[in-house]
């Protein structure tokens, strides 16, 4: 049984998600007594500038290492958290502008694939329950067809048969089947825009290709947006259309799959590109990873923040922060340097 989408908006935006100068600075937790004598208050810049655009029927990719802002930002561009500054505006609303009750309804149509579907997932709940839970919230007159809709989606997801699934716990279930059983539950309510959050880290590595397959069929099938947050860029080549590569709060380069990977003009794209295993052991890096670690987001270096791990980092890269430029059509890059990179 399929669920009736007439009471949903009908699209009248290119752009399903428009994110403008997005920030979001975290208050350091302090003693009194240390906020007295710092005089100031600290902040972790987690997010500190960002603009993108998501098209509607695309799945965009979030790259980048531990830290440098791709979940606040998926969890700013649903609504979950509060920005400090700037604008998330889904299909033409911002929801900066909305209060909670309208932001609650359109939870309908933008859900959210966590990470680890065992901490996701109530253990005292049944899967039906879980997954039908969404359905009891934004549409409880159709009570009498939940189960129907439940077993539906258990259907589309592979967890068949369904009623065998149906008065299950999680702990009854295999790590593959748990995350079948949160893309189940992102989908119940036929939403436009899904929150991809590491979807496939948490899967043995034996059924991660089933479950990215399943997320491109399932894409396809119901015209989803994805918002795809991963640390591997090999995991993105496999479902994005566009990539965003983010550095300690800021987009350094972002651009179309082919631009990304055939031609990357930021030193950190490289890098993490350079990073991605081979199977072929006798070819060897030939490029350097860089030095160190991301530095501290508290207080972030000047310039370029990437300068101090960069090979390529001249005196201009300590002093002036550089700015996200369209270097080509449809390719970003903040970079003092890009252009010698283009071939």
């Amino acid at each position: 049984m399929e669920l009736d989408l007439s009471t949903q908006k009908l699209a009248t935006h290119e752009n399903l998600l428009e994110i403008r100068n997005l920030r979001k600075w975290f208050p350091v937790q302090k003693t009194f007594l240390d906020q007295l004598l710092a005089g100031k208050v600290n902040y972790v810049r987690a997010v500190d500038g960002v603009n993108l655009d998501i098209r509607r029927g695309e799945a965009f990719g979030l790259a980048g290492e531990s830290g440098s802002g791709k979940t606040t930002i998926g969890r700013l561009a649903i609504g979950l958290a509060k920005p400090t500054e700037g604008d998330v505006v889904f299909d033409g609303i911002n929801l900066n502008k909305i209060n909670e009750e309208e932001l609650r309804r359109m939870r309908r149509r933008m859900q959210v694939i966590f990470q680890d579907p065992m901490a996701s997932l109530n253990p005292r709940m049944t899967l039906g329950d879980s997954v039908s839970h969404g359905l009891k919230i934004h549409y409880p007159q159709r009570d009498d067809e939940h189960r129907e809709m439940t077993l539906a989606i258990f259907e589309k997801v592979g967890l068949t048969p369904a009623r065998y699934f149906l008065n299950k716990y999680p702990h009854q279930i295999s790590g593959g089947q748990r995350q079948r059983v949160a893309i189940a539950r992102a989908l119940i309510t036929r939403p436009e825009l899904i929150l991809a959050d590491e979807p496939i880290a948490m899967a043995d590595v034996s059924v991660r290709a089933l479950l990215l397959d399943l997320m491109v069929q399932l894409k396809n099938e119901f015209n989803l947006t994805y918002l795809f947050i991963t640390h591997d860029l090999a995991t993105a080549k496999y479902i994005c259309d566009r990539i965003g590569v983010l550095y300690l709060g800021k987009m350094v380069e972002m651009g179309s799959l082919k631009d990304m990977y055939q031609h990357p003009l930021h030193p950190y794209t490289q890098a993490l590109l350079a990073a991605v295993p081979v199977p072929n052991p006798l070819l060897k890096r030939t490029q350097p990873m860089p030095a160190g670690e991301i530095p501290n987001p508290i207080n972030p270096p000047p310039g370029c923040r990437f300068h101090p791990r960069c090979p390529f980092a001249k005196e201009i890269c300590t002093k002036d922060e550089p700015e996200l430029l369209e270097i080509r059509t449809g390719h970003w890059v903040a970079c003092h340097f890009a252009n010698t990179f283009l071939c």
